[in-house]
């Protein structure tokens, strides 16, 4: 696999010879070499935090790096304060009679080897030309004979980064022109080489990722094969999991009750009726499997043995299904009092979703009384904005339902809720077996109204199913080749799902 560090270069050891005169640029930051006397420990947690990374990197396709030290936290204070300190000093030095100018060319070297590093193998003319244009001894030696051509070297390292930088950062460079005060400008020099550092840091990730997505599949069943053969029980809870998986889809779903709640809620969608005639096949198992997942219970212990690192995103991911459930429950039984007029209007719908998003923290641990603010705030915004367009509002007793019906969502056993979160789920196992903008095309009744935030949590459940399945496809094989009938399970590799 190809090495980060091969098409980032790092900077040059010798730029850290001077602590007090180096800035940090925003972005990745080169880290001190290991001690020859760390422990074999060390080493071990270095292979497995690589190794996270890796999967993490394979596994979501929109991974990039990013400032880590928010402005307002405590970490990102102190930085900010270490770093006016060494402006501070900066300026002192270069308003100094004479100049001192150690600080500054510390500060040239650095922003050559920045510069250096920004460029891809094949460019060597421009590398050529900046070792030439940056040349450090030279520049050192005009500067203790007063003949340094401040201007000059600004200028060519300003036309050199707009020639380097991603557009987006266009911009950024284009005012750094603008500035006259030596200081003022060295600073924003290096902020705009930071975000440029982390520009190129994302394009390789991006242009490494088929490699990163192979070799993370690669190490994580070599890992679990080598532990696998030191603990020949080790698939016991999976084949459990794929059991009642096949279980699950040989009994028919419980019906909810015909309700006023639910009066609303469209029929099943074409593809949940086929899907109950359809033979059982591996695909529908270990799909179904991995639905079952969404609703595992934490104290339960028996956790499939090949899911156990992705267990976190699981759980991440059943609490995004769990907040789309209400959020969906609140608009659809707000709709059924509204009307078409008022959820016609984009703005309007995204209003009741930020009232109801904005609860979601006080639901997990008070239910009833985030849907006793919601059904308030929510029937309060369907009065005004009916009394806005000139429309009748609400009789007190429509207003009294609206209110009951909303406030009934709390409840697990809510018709409303449980008919949602099924359609839910049937929109993500479609998601397995048809890719995410098949099924946003035949969407199951009621959830129009969050497509967007569907299509999020279903991609993100896709991708973790897919390289879930790429590392542990030959062992589910073997699994699953007991569970359904011998033709089917010969037909269908779960390696190629």
């Amino acid at each position: 696999m190809p090495d980060i560090k091969e098409n980032v270069p790092p900077k040059d050891a010798s730029v850290a010879e001077s602590g007090s005169c180096e800035p940090e640029t925003s972005g990745l930051t080169q880290e001190d070499e290991s001690s020859s006397q760390d422990q074999p420990s060390h080493l071990t947690e270095t292979v497995n935090e690589v190794s996270k990374l890796s999967s993490e990197i394979g596994l979501n396709h929109d991974f990039h790096v990013e400032e880590n030290l928010p402005a307002n936290s405590s970490e990102g204070k102190v930085k900010e304060t270490m770093h006016n300190d060494f402006w501070d000093h900066l300026k002192e030095q270069l308003s100094a009679t004479p100049p001192d100018f150690s600080c500054a060319l510390e500060l040239l070297k650095e922003i050559k080897e920045i510069l250096l590093s920004l460029l891809l193998p094949r460019q060597n003319r421009l590398r050529s030309e900046i070792e030439e244009a940056l040349d450090m001894e030279l520049i050192k030696q005009e500067a203790e004979h007063g003949a340094l051509d401040v201007p000059y070297l600004s200028k060519y390292i300003l036309n050199m980064m707009t020639l380097l930088c991603a557009p987006v950062r266009d911009e950024a460079v284009q005012k750094l022109e603008n500035i006259s005060d030596p200081v003022r400008l060295l600073r924003g020099i290096f902020q705009v080489l930071g975000l440029m550092k982390m520009d190129m840091v994302n394009y390789t990730i991006q242009s490494l990722q088929p490699h990163l997505q192979e070799h993370s599949i690669q190490l994580e069943r070599a890992k679990f094969q080598e532990q696998l053969n030191k603990q020949p029980s080790l698939l016991d809870h999976t084949t459990k999991w794929l059991t009642q998986a096949a279980a699950d889809l040989s009994t028919p779903p419980p019906a909810c009750l015909d309700t006023p709640d639910s009066s609303s809620v469209a029929g099943p969608a074409p593809s949940e009726a086929a899907s109950n005639s359809e033979p059982l096949s591996p695909t529908m198992v270990l799909s179904q499997g991995f639905l079952n997942l969404l609703l595992w219970d934490p104290e339960n212990e028996e956790f499939p043995e090949t899911l156990l690192m992705d267990r976190t995103r699981l759980q991440e991911l059943e609490s995004q299904l769990h907040q789309l459930t209400i959020l969906a429950s609140v608009l659809l039984v707000a709709s059924s009092f509204s009307g078409s007029v008022l959820f016609g209007s984009p703005q309007f719908v995204d209003k009741l979703k930020r009232i109801t998003k904005s609860l979601m923290e006080e639901f997990n641990s008070r239910p009833e009384a985030a849907m006793q603010t919601v059904s308030e705030q929510v029937s309060q915004e369907i009065h005004q904005s009916l009394k806005t367009m000139g429309l009748a509002a609400l009789s007190s007793d429509n207003t009294a339902s609206l209110i009951g019906q909303l406030q009934n969502i709390a409840k697990k056993e809510n018709c409303v809720r449980s008919v949602i979160d099924q359609r839910i789920h049937l929109f993500l196992k479609c998601c397995l077996v048809l890719g995410v903008q098949r099924s946003l095309l035949d969407l199951p009744g009621g959830l129009t109204l969050i497509e967007a935030e569907l299509a999020e949590l279903g991609q993100k459940f896709v991708n973790l199913t897919r390289h879930n399945q790429q590392v542990f496809g030959p062992y589910y094989t073997e699994i699953l080749k007991t569970l359904v009938s011998p033709a089917q399970a010969l037909s269908t590799k779960v390696e190629s799902l």
